[in-house]
């Protein structure tokens, strides 16, 4: 699976998987994730749509909220409210999910009212922890079994020290401790087997079934499959 993420000084998500879809037969091709609000449902859903076409249904579209009020600044958006932005990311998913039930659709978050959006619309929720999971089985209701939960991981060793870089989580977690950072379920430490051994363990304990890692943690992670494997 290959996501782009949508970010203002970074290259455009879609034309780059209409690029990748053209040059791959197989792999999964995905956003993850783009800011809900900056875009109309129905724009959002032609252009969506014309790359799932070319890449033979291969799409799964990630869709968030929004939080960075400086790229809405950037785009010379209003930067409406918390309430505002989650009830027009559940307008674009009710727009897609109607029209383009074919492509899959995920919704990334880490806050009750977003991942309750995720659990009533998505096929695949997008988590920064596992604490939010008995929320979204019960506003999923009968449709939870179906769901997949995938894992953001922030962080994991890059060479064989076993520990990891924790400089993007600390943005997101600035008050705790290193000790508490190592804890939080993205955040993995070890040797690849120690890992797998993780991974193994969030998906008996946990449900979670798919992981989105940074491409900087590639090499690492290759490592990582060979244990699973």
């Amino acid at each position: 699976m290959l996501n782009i993420p949508d970010h203002l000084g970074a290259p455009a998500p879609f034309p780059v998987l209409a690029a990748v879809a053209q040059s791959t037969s197989s792999i999964r091709l995905g956003t993850y994730v783009m800011n809900a609000a900056f875009y109309s449902p129905a724009l959002l859903a032609r252009d969506a749509a014309g790359v799932h076409a070319l890449s033979d249904g291969r799409l799964d579209l990630g869709l968030g909220a929004g939080y960075v009020r400086e790229e809405f600044e950037a785009a010379e958006i209003p930067f409406p409210s918390a309430g505002a932005r989650v009830a027009h990311l559940e307008h674009v998913a009710e727009h897609l999910c109607r029209h383009h039930p074919d492509i899959r659709l995920l919704i990334a978050g880490s806050g009750d009212k977003v991942l309750t959006v995720a659990a009533r619309h998505a096929d695949i929720v997008g988590l920064t922890g596992t604490d939010r999971i008995d929320l979204v089985r019960t506003a999923a209701g009968e449709r939870f079994a179906d769901l997949v939960l995938d894992l953001a991981i922030t962080a994991m060793p890059s060479d064989n020290s076993g520990m990891p870089d924790l400089s993007m989580t600390r943005q997101y977690a600035p008050g705790l401790s290193d000790e508490r950072l190592l804890a939080l379920p993205g955040v993995l430490s070890g040797t690849p087997r120690d890992v797998a051994d993780r991974l193994r363990q969030l998906r008996a304990e946990d449900g979670i079934s798919s992981f989105s890692i940074q491409s900087k943690d590639d090499a690492f992670f290759a490592k990582v499959i060979a244990e699973l494997r």
